[in-house]
């Protein structure tokens, strides 16, 4: 099975560099336009490359300094974008033609040379040589996972310019063992939260402190920039949530790792969360933040699984923080507060995230026994599983804390 990732990394490029990449960038986003405008008869829009090849090709080498490949680049990215507006069109829905604003070019192995810490980059002057800006703890990141193994062949690149600086968003592949459906397989229940960003049914907690903590520190501190107002202070406000950003995508990255780390330590073929549509609505004390982080750890979580040949679910959310994970009551009595749970019906205590944890697994579980071949029999839980008959397994315990800090460095 081949696999695809994707890998943003920032240049370090000087003044002269950074000329010809803008030069570069302006070129192709004409030459991509110039395909747009020549795909267009006044009633329909021509999609074949074929055709758009033998009618921009030969113009645009001549109006413009781009390499070859990038002109095919150029009238390939007209193409995928008049191919969305026209099947809009074919059901009788409004789009209009697209245009191309954002600063950006493709590059392929033909027109750019990929190195583990540099790149050789085809420009209308030429080549040039940027170096990649490494990040300070390069373990567990997409930096070290994919563009520097061997396991990764690295296939192309989008340059893109934002916010005064340079980013080569790198495209790797690996081909990988298909996942083979296992006859006891077992899912690893997941509930997020705000005081603890994840909890399995296996009892393993990751607390969500340090996230929450230094949110704080960056919201203070563009609180302050802010109300400088100077040109110094916007651009340091800008700094700072570059830097924000960072530092939450490392943690994550590193509960992503650990997590499907424990997925596959259980025997686990599928990994299940709530569906993650409405997420701040069903939880008060979540923000924006919270709803950004949940996402980015899924996502981080989906294609560590994938390689690992581990799914990745959502369920339907309903009750799972009210219903009894051992017996199955559901009422909203049974969770006193943010952290107890307390069935009313047969007295079983635990945390709360573990409770709802396990839920989150034997939904999937029930939603798929019945099916054929390959589903899911149980849910992994601390002390043994759970099954799809609703066996009450023996008492467990969270093992609150184990994975409390991640430790990134």
């Amino acid at each position: 099975m081949e696999v695809h990732r994707t890998v943003p990394v920032k240049l370090d490029v000087t003044e002269e560099q950074a000329d010809l990449l803008h030069e570069t960038i302006d070129e192709f986003r004409w030459a991509a336009n110039y395909v747009v405008d020549a795909a267009w008869d006044g009633e329909w829009a021509e999609t074949r490359k074929s055709v758009l090849h033998e009618l921009t090709y030969d113009e645009l080498r001549e109006q413009t300094r781009l390499h070859s490949n990038h002109v095919q680049s150029a009238r390939d990215r007209a193409v995928d974008a008049l191919e969305s507006v026209v099947a809009k069109w074919s059901k009788g829905e409004y789009a209009s033609l697209p245009t191309f604003t954002s600063p950006f070019v493709e590059y392929n192995q033909r027109n750019a040379t990929f190195h583990d810490d540099h790149a050789s980059l085809s420009t209308v002057e030429g080549r040039v040589t940027v170096e990649y800006v490494i990040p300070e703890v390069t373990r567990e990141t997409p930096f070290s996972e994919y563009l520097q193994s061997n396991k990764w062949e690295t296939t192309g690149a989008t340059l893109h310019y934002r916010r005064g600086d340079f980013y080569l968003h790198v495209r790797t592949k690996a081909d990988v063992d298909d996942p083979v459906p296992a006859e006891n397989g077992t899912v690893l229940g997941v509930d997020l939260g705000v005081e603890n960003i994840a909890v399995t049914s296996t009892g393993v907690f990751w607390s969500a402190d340090e996230l929450n903590h230094w949110r704080q520190e960056y919201v203070q501190r563009r609180k302050s920039l802010q109300e400088c107002g100077s040109r110094w202070a916007h651009e340091n406000v800008q700094a700072v949530g570059r830097k924000e950003t960072g530092r939450f995508e490392q943690y994550l990255h590193g509960v992503a790792n650990e997590l499907v780390d424990e997925a596959a330590e259980n025997g686990c073929t599928v990994i299940a969360f709530e569906n993650l549509t409405d997420i701040r609505d069903r939880m008060p004390d979540a923000r924006k933040f919270h709803e950004w982080a949940f996402r980015r750890l899924y996502d981080y979580i989906s294609y560590r699984a994938e390689v690992r040949g581990i799914q990745v679910e959502q369920v339907n959310p309903k009750n799972t923080s009210r219903r009894c994970s051992s017996c199955g009551f559901t009422h909203t009595e049974n969770r006193p507060s943010q952290d107890t749970f307390c069935c009313q019906s047969c007295g079983y205590e635990n945390h709360a995230d573990y409770n709802a944890a396990k839920n989150i697994g034997y939904r999937l579980l029930r939603n798929q026994t019945g099916g054929e071949g390959g589903a899911p029999v149980g849910v992994r839980l601390n002390t043994g599983m759970l099954n799809a008959n609703g066996v009450k397994p023996l008492p467990d315990s969270a093992r609150a804390g184990v994975h409390g800090e991640h430790h990134g460095t």
